[in-house]
């Protein structure tokens, strides 16, 4: 199990996953005039996701034990909450394009995409409610978490004197919290709350490195759903960012001065992403990325031992890494 790709072990479950999405997203097929469904299909379906939050949850549940069929509905939940997170923020990003393809805001409109959005939330809440009260009660506590961060990061846009432990607090909650609750959910099904207690702590912890690679292929240029630099053209003040204009003054001041203007030309973050890439802050942030993934498994506590738990650590490494260095998952 140890050594297993999980996308390919878990095959089945993933299939039994994706009939439940096309079946809150209308089925196999629905009229063109259905525009909030299809504009949620246009995301949701065959776009490239690679439906790790999903896979989350059958690995969490493995460790316990718990039989595939009883994790489906948490599964699709989890990954109707996470698409929901996406529309609403390409809406707040004015994001163009999401996993190659041009975004829904930029294709349908804004309005489309909140309302979506907010189609898909209500969907899986109601999916978790036939299963089990304590898991609608606990998404909502998430999503209420994640809406909170997104709020946050806004906030810190064009703020270089962001400390680093609120930078991790909003990766913790717009990313951590639903890793967290995948196995959270898969506790709950199984009935053990120290389980529960164990698999969330890990969750977000490795939320936090899935974030912090995703501000490493920022800066490497490796993700291929958006362009190298975008973090400096939108004012977000990253993790090479900060480690990079706390090390470098004179780097700091440039990135203050380009910032201070309404927009940042490709050029310009061009500029500034090279110099960023000369202070030594991205080796150091893969440093910060790794140490997190070490916390994420001493957070596992006995389960990291256990088979399921080993297959856990392994698989999370594995993508976490491949995130940081060759691109989306």
């Amino acid at each position: 199990m140890k050594h297993m790709n999980p996308a390919q072990a878990f095959g089945d479950f993933l299939v039994d996953v994706e009939r439940s999405i096309v079946d809150e997203l209308g089925g196999e097929s629905v009229p063109a005039s259905a525009t909030l469904l299809t504009a949620a299909r246009h995301l949701c379906l065959g776009g490239g996701g690679k439906r790790a939050r999903p896979l989350l949850v059958r690995i969490f549940g493995d460790t316990l034990g718990v039989k595939a069929d009883k994790l489906v509905e948490v599964a699709a939940a989890a990954e109707l909450i996470h698409s929901a997170s996406l529309l609403h923020d390409d809406v707040v990003d004015a994001g163009m394009f999401r996993r190659g393809r041009p975004t829904v805001n930029a294709r349908w409109g804004n309005i489309v995409a909140v309302m979506s959005g907010d189609l898909l939330l209500s969907g899986a809440l109601l999916r978790l409610s036939d299963v089990d009260p304590k898991l609608t009660a606990s998404a909502l506590a998430v999503i209420a978490e994640m809406t909170k961060a997104a709020i946050a990061e806004v906030e810190a846009r064009g703020n270089l004197d962001l400390q680093l432990q609120n930078l991790r607090a909003i990766a913790e909650g717009k990313t951590g919290s639903l890793f967290g609750w995948c196995g959270l959910g898969a506790a709950i099904v199984g009935a053990d709350p120290q389980a529960g207690k164990c698999f969330d702590g890990f969750g977000r912890r490795l939320g936090i490195a899935f974030q912090m690679a995703d501000d490493i292929r920022d800066v490497t240029g490796t993700d291929e759903g958006k362009p190298q630099y975008a973090d400096i053209q939108s004012k977000t003040p990253s993790l090479p960012i900060l480690l990079a204009v706390q090390k470098d003054a004179k780097l700091r001041r440039r990135f203050q001065e380009a910032w201070g203007f309404p927009t940042v030309s490709a050029e310009k973050a061009r500029e500034l992403g090279t110099a960023l890439l000369c202070t030594g802050a991205l080796d150091e942030a893969v440093v910060q990325m790794e140490a997190e993934l070490t916390s994420a498994v001493d957070a596992l506590g006995k389960y990291a031992s256990a088979p399921g738990g080993a297959q856990l650590v392994g698989w999370a490494r594995t993508v976490a890494r491949g995130l940081a260095l060759k691109g989306a998952a």
